[in-house]
């Protein structure tokens, strides 16, 4: 009895070392913001496309606003302030677009040498199927530079239709903070929500980093221009 009574006691243990094993091993769940729980969803996996489109929204729209507002600060003149945006949008563009599609070809590139090291260390050789799975799940530098080309664009068009159609110069000036504000805080808690990061801490610094970048830019072009080194 005492054997047989050992045995199932073992027995019994091996079984609970068994599932404790079992549970560090599963993945934790991460709750739904409806109570739920979702489960097979890895958010950094999200990280390589939301970069490129939020910080693309977010560049294009204080790049192109702070110009404006930065030619705002000596020149009146509406036309003048909408073309600066729209020179300024189309080289931010192309700048994000290029400098995305040099980054993460230069990622491909080395992920791909070390599928070729792994495939020789492991005597599977390269260019086998398994490499060819592995490659069709890296990103596409292509996709990545025409999302962030795109992002860049879609931020910049805020401040540009906010000056537009507002010939008052002081009024021109405030519709291009205020709209750019109100991007800047929507585009903090899109980002937010995809990365299921704090809203109010998000949109709050977006914020207050954009508003500083187009009150520097502001400043600095006053006084160069109030210094007539700008005619």
């Amino acid at each position: 009895m005492d054997i047989t009574t050992t045995k199932e006691n073992n027995h019994i243990e091996i079984e609970r070392v068994v599932d404790d094993v079992e549970k560090q091993r599963s993945p934790p769940q991460e709750p739904r913001p409806d109570g739920g729980d979702e489960v097979g969803v890895d958010y950094s996996k999200r990280a390589q496309w939301l970069r490129a489109a939020v910080l693309g929204a977010n560049d294009g729209l204080l790049s192109t606003s702070s110009l404006m507002m930065g030619v705002g600060a000596f020149r009146s003149d509406v036309k003048i302030m909408v073309l600066t945006g729209i020179a300024g949008m189309v080289a931010g563009a192309s700048s994000m677009a290029i400098g995305e599609f040099v980054s993460v070809y230069s990622q491909y590139d080395i992920e791909v040498a070390q599928m070729r090291r792994d495939g020789l260390k492991n005597g599977t050789g390269s260019g086998g199927e398994e490499e060819k799975k592995k490659k069709k799940g890296l990103p596409s530098p292509a996709k990545a530079a025409a999302a962030s080309a795109s992002a860049f664009v879609v931020g910049a068009v805020v401040p540009l239709l906010a000056a537009a159609f507002i010939k008052k110069y002081t009024v021109r000036l405030g519709v291009v903070v205020g709209a750019s504000s109100l991007a800047l805080v929507g585009f903090g808690l899109l980002g937010a929500y995809l990365g299921r990061a704090p809203y109010v801490k998000s949109s709050l610094r977006v914020l207050v980093g954009g508003l500083a970048a187009m009150g520097i830019t502001f400043g600095i072009s006053k006084l160069v221009g109030t210094a007539g080194l700008a005619t």
